[in-house]
């Protein structure tokens, strides 16, 4: 099924309904737009994208010949967008606050009339609520780790599994809340790490079976239903996707063992205390398989759009077992996830980039550049990467590409 929203021709935000280049705003969260506030937990922010990443995006969207405008996802983005009038937002936006701040930017742009990419208010608001994915799954026959989400430690002998556990904050990205004491082997163990969640992320605690096997993550772009007449149609298989090689993150050696948590994620690949990232992981087909089709299915039953990615991981019987999903992943060519997996094939950043704009607008039903053959991939190897601008260099936010008014410090 193909979902998308009618792009309106008259819609509040400009009466352009051309063929691209297009007029875009770049909505995100920046780090250097976030201050922390007293009480908040020493990880507060770390989703929140860099600099680097915010001109690497723009970059790779000019190269198509877009116009680009990057606005900051706070209490101004409704004032800048009516100032911008973008004919298409590219949404990486993880939201300030509240269970479903990663849905903020799709409900802005849906009541405004605006095309975006990626997910949904649905989607996205229920992604970051991992307790809730996870319900969703189960329901739908799909295997995840046994689970309890608690708000309190009274709520511990509620819990109907055995040790280790596995304990992070339930409504976080970016590995937040979890280090090596998130893997607890006894009581004493579990109601200090409980209590550590709630007291310092203000919410719940979600506490899993904790899996013994194999980390693999997979990702892809595309949407259900054919590609015909999409802009690279050869870049996806029948079912409408482009699967990724599938990525297999050791951390036995990192600074968290067994652990990829914020601490590791943040290490530059290769550096000591760095996880090993294993792209294409070795793993016989029928496993690849397997994953891929759990992963279809884990996002299509929460009806996810455009770009995803999916952490799964081996049990003790050796079978995969779904942990979290992110429908907003990163997008740093040098240390994303997501990136690290496209680049192992050989596909260009830009390519990845511009697509991810292309499928929102053939969802919205936008007229779509010339189609392209999918295989121009550019350099190939894991081994390559993306120059980025130096993190001092602000050029990208002067007035005349980033509309923030001084207030916006003063509220935040």
């Amino acid at each position: 099924m193909k979902h998308f929203i009618p792009y309106r021709k008259e819609h509040p935000c400009g009466k352009e309904n051309d063929r691209p280049p297009w007029r875009l705003a770049l909505v995100a969260n920046s780090k250097s737009g976030f201050i922390p506030e007293e009480g908040d937990p020493p990880d507060a922010g770390s989703e929140f994208d860099s600099l680097q990443t915010l001109h690497a995006i723009t970059d790779a969207l000019e190269s198509d010949g877009h116009s680009v405008h990057i606005l900051e996802a706070d209490c101004t983005l409704p004032s800048a967008v009516l100032k911008i009038r973008p004919q298409i937002c590219f949404n990486i936006a993880e939201g300030l606050q509240g269970n479903g701040r990663e849905a903020q930017v799709p409900a802005l742009c849906e009541m405004m009339g605006i095309p975006y990419t990626a997910s949904g208010i649905v989607p996205n608001a229920i992604s970051l609520d991992k307790t809730l994915t996870k319900r969703i799954w189960r329901d739908a026959g799909l295997p995840t780790a046994d689970f309890i989400e608690v708000s309190s430690l009274a709520e511990l002998h509620q819990i109907g599994f055995e040790f280790p556990m596995f304990i992070k904050p339930a409504r976080e990205g970016s590995g937040m809340g979890i280090t090596q004491s998130s893997i607890v082997h006894n009581h004493d163990q579990l109601t200090s790490r409980v209590n550590t969640i709630i007291e310092a992320y203000r919410q719940p605690a979600l506490i899993e079976k904790f899996l013994s096997g194999r980390e693999f993550t997979v990702g892809y772009i595309g949407n259900p239903g054919s590609p015909e007449n999409r802009y690279r149609c050869d870049l996806y298989d029948l079912d409408g996707y482009h699967w990724f090689p599938i990525m297999e993150i050791k951390s036995h050696n990192s600074i968290s063992p067994s652990v990829y948590g914020h601490e590791a994620k943040c290490i530059d690949i290769g550096a000591e205390g760095a996880p090993d990232y294993l792209c294409p992981a070795d793993i016989p087909n029928s496993l690849k398989d397997q994953l891929i089709d759990l992963t279809k299915q884990a996002t299509q039953v929460l009806d996810v759009c455009d770009v995803a990615r999916v952490d799964i991981r081996l049990g003790s019987d050796h079978q995969p077992y779904l942990m979290e999903i992110n429908t907003l992943p990163g997008l740093n060519p040098d240390l994303s996830d997501l990136c690290i997996m496209a680049a192992a094939e050989g596909l260009d950043y830009n390519i990845l980039i511009n697509e991810i704009l292309y499928l929102a607008a053939d969802r919205f039903l936008m007229p779509l550049p010339p189609k392209s053959s999918g295989r121009s991939t550019g350099a190939a190897g894991p081994s390559v990467q993306v120059d980025l601008l130096a993190e001092a260099s602000v050029e990208r936010l002067l007035p005349d590409t980033i509309w923030r008014p001084i207030i916006s410090n003063e509220v935040k």
